[in-house]
């Protein structure tokens, strides 16, 4: 028997706006920081892939950034 059972997230599905446009967001900080001669790290891009998604808000994002090992050890 196969049953389907539906995606259920705690957080708001996004739309499709509001995903284009956070991938532009990311795609402009990625760049401020490779033309200040940085790379972001795994970490932060697993981040930024959730936040994309809308698994995550603007601040839940900053947040888990500033809480990183990437900017500790920086």
């Amino acid at each position: 028997m196969n049953v389907v059972t539906p995606f259920t997230s705690s957080s708001p599905a996004i739309s499709e706006a509001e995903r284009a446009r956070r991938l532009s967001e990311v795609n402009f900080a990625r760049g401020s920081v490779r033309y200040e001669g940085g790379i972001l790290s795994d970490e932060i891009e697993q981040l930024n892939v959730r936040y994309i998604a809308g698994e995550i808000d603007s601040d839940e994002l900053t947040a888990a950034i500033l809480a990183s090992d990437t900017v500790r050890a920086a």
